[in-house]
């Protein structure tokens, strides 16, 4: 093993293999969580949009404070609750489906609730990475953070449409909550969490809403972040219009099982993975920005292949062009989250990292409101149209921006020797000190 390797780093292995499990349990519920829905409840259109909105709203609710608070507490804690809490929420919907009592709107607020909990997990685990590896191995741990989020994709979803035909759904989302408990269970085992960046002290910090408008500026005030945050946001909002509609499109129109939307969607975290483990030789050869730029180019033109979505080869068409968009994705999240990384400090990690959730994870919240409303008053395919159209033209930020002419990360030809320093004891091992933190950083898309 390489000495520069993230993975010498014992606090990796147990953030790695505890995402793991979350990313298991995460993806067979949102193969499962819309299918009890259409199958248990008969859920229309309009009530399953619903349901993908409800997922993904807390990100809108609390996204911004969210990064503040994370900023303030111990990222190993919020970690572990918030897991603990997605086990129990998710546990609550076998038991009432057993007890005879289950409902569309315990399925809303298992989305909500469960929502909220995901929103802390995600700006935790995104803001604690780069101080855990250091600066030096931000390209590579993230590289392996997505390709463990596609493999997640790809043996979750296919799981949890297998599981729907074998156990019935309410059953299969028990899968969810066992997941989501061992990983709180393994996150016990991280021993090395930075203190709060932010003064502890209410009199020596800026309110709640200072620190939320400096992130907010970090992001939107820089030209490649905001360009970032904009065709992600439009690469959000295209996948979400699609998906949501996709269990009517493949229970109603289609009569499939329930396992070949899993197996549909686990072709798009077959493209995440494949994009993942392509991004660091392509950004070597051609430059990181240029690799953005280029990929979001190529990739377009495939957007348009997901509403021909339909019987016999068109089904394989559009999954053709999922595939090659979630190439690009996967480039995109080892890529742009490390360039993000690059181009913020410690303190203002979880306020960034928020502040892209937010913006992202919004766009999911609004495409599945859309898609529901749209799907209801114009009806399937036209709604499928307009998702095909938002992620052709989503390369369109960062190709007009000046991140298609970066050829290195900030710094990366740079690294002043106090950087190298401090990389120095994590690349030796587990018994790095404590205190060791890189100067810049942050995490994923």
């Amino acid at each position: 093993m390489s000495p520069e390797s993230p993975w010498r780093i014992r606090d990796f292995r147990t953030l790695f293999t505890a995402t793991a499990l979350a990313q298991l349990g995460t993806n067979i519920g949102y193969v499962v969580l819309p299918l009890i829905a259409v199958t248990a409840l008969d859920a229309s259109a309009g009530q399953v949009g619903a349901l993908a909105t409800l997922s993904t709203l807390a990100f809108l609710l609390i996204g911004l404070p969210a990064g503040a608070w994370v900023d303030r507490m111990r990222h190993r804690r919020v970690l572990i609750v918030a897991d603990l809490v997605k086990a129990a929420l998710y546990a609550s919907v076998p038991l009432a489906w057993w007890l005879g009592g289950l409902t569309l709107w315990q399925l809303y607020a298992v989305a909500l609730l469960s929502g909220c909990a995901t929103v802390f997990f995600d700006v935790a685990s995104q803001s604690v990475l780069p101080q855990l590896v250091g600066r030096g191995h931000l390209v590579q741990a993230n590289a392996a953070v997505v390709s463990l989020m596609a493999v997640g994709n790809i043996a979750g979803r296919s799981a949890g449409g297998a599981l729907v035909q074998l156990l019935t759904a309410p059953a299969a989302i028990a899968a969810t909550a066992a997941s989501h408990l061992g990983s709180a269970l393994r996150l016990i085992a991280l021993r090395r969490t930075p203190a709060p960046a932010s003064p502890p002290v209410r009199g020596d910090r800026p309110g709640l809403g200072a620190q939320i408008g400096e992130g907010l500026r970090h992001v939107l005030g820089n030209a490649e972040l905001r360009a970032l945050a904009l065709t992600a946001s439009l690469t959000n909002l295209g996948f979400q219009i699609v998906n949501t509609l996709l269990p009517v499109l493949f229970v109603r129109e289609l009569h499939l099982p329930a396992g070949a939307l899993g197996l549909y969607w686990a072709v798009g975290g077959l493209g995440i993975l494949l994009g993942s483990r392509c991004a660091r030789p392509i950004a070597a050869r051609v430059g990181y920005g240029r690799a953005l730029g280029l990929a979001g180019l190529c990739a377009a033109p495939a957007g348009l292949l997901i509403p021909l979505n339909g019987a016999g080869v068109w089904l394989y068409v559009a999954g053709f062009g999922s595939l090659v968009l979630s190439f690009k994705t996967g480039m995109d999240n080892v890529l742009g989250v490390s360039l993000r990384q690059r181009m913020t400090p410690d303190a203002l990690l979880g306020r960034m990292n928020a502040t892209f959730r937010f913006l992202l994870t919004g766009s999911l919240a609004i495409g599945a409101a859309l898609a529901g409303l749209l799907g209801e008053l114009a009806g399937l395919h036209p709604t499928l149209w307009l998702g095909g159209v938002l992620l052709a033209s989503a390369f369109l930020p960062v190709y007009l921006s000046p991140i298609r002419t970066r050829r290195l990360l900030p710094d990366q030809s740079t690294a002043t020797e106090a950087e190298a320093e401090a990389a120095a004891p994590i690349r030796a091992g587990d018994d790095a000190p404590q205190g060791v933190k890189p100067a810049l950083d942050l995490r994923r898309t």
